[in-house]
């Protein structure tokens, strides 16, 4: 099995990471990633924003768990008894901005999911997570525009949070049944 098989079945989504920083090396290395993706056309509809500064995570967190409060319902009680947190502590957030192409969203997670992959082969942790859209398109979307320097033009298309992971888990089983072999 190659290295690239064994992560695509062995990485999970961690929800648990540990606040020790990543080294600045890793943080390049998943930015590069993200840009290595394959896009339509190549047309490279996305920008990258990589966040390691740990007081912004945690008010982007802050501002997503209130939408999520006042929106209540099972999401909120989840995330709660979860520690409510969205970011999960994670001392990395990759935020994959789009533009308006057709094939934009598709391309970011593409992108998405090289983070995903490259983590994992990087000895760190990783779980996709688009709810740094509700900060992103809630009330204070343009504040955090500007101080996530979003590109004019541009808006969320996925994020991915990083990490050491504090705990481990199991890949999710695979279900055989979802697929069609037609011969």
């Amino acid at each position: 099995m190659t290295q690239v098989i064994k992560a695509i079945f062995y990485r999970y989504s961690c929800r648990d990471f540990s606040p020790n920083p990543l080294q600045k090396e890793q943080v390049e290395m998943l930015a590069k990633t993200a840009l290595a993706a394959p896009s339509a056309m190549n047309l490279q509809p996305w920008h990258v924003i990589v966040v390691t500064d740990k007081a912004m995570i945690e008010e982007l967190d802050a501002d997503a768990m209130s939408i999520v409060k006042e929106q209540g319902g099972e999401f909120y009680k989840r995330m709660s008894e979860r520690g409510g947190r969205i970011f999960y502590n994670a001392p990395c957030l990759v935020l994959i901005a789009k533009d308006s192409t057709d094939n934009a969203s598709l391309d970011t997670g593409i992108a998405t999911q090289n983070v995903a992959l490259a983590a994992h082969d990087l000895g760190l942790a990783s779980v996709i997570c688009g709810m740094a859209r509700l900060p992103l398109n809630g009330p204070r979307a343009s504040e955090w525009a500007q101080r996530l320097q979003i590109p004019e033009g541009y808006t969320f298309g996925m994020s991915i949070c990083v990490g050491t992971p504090n705990s481990g888990k199991l890949p999710h089983e695979l279900d055989l049944s979802k697929v069609t072999y037609i011969e």
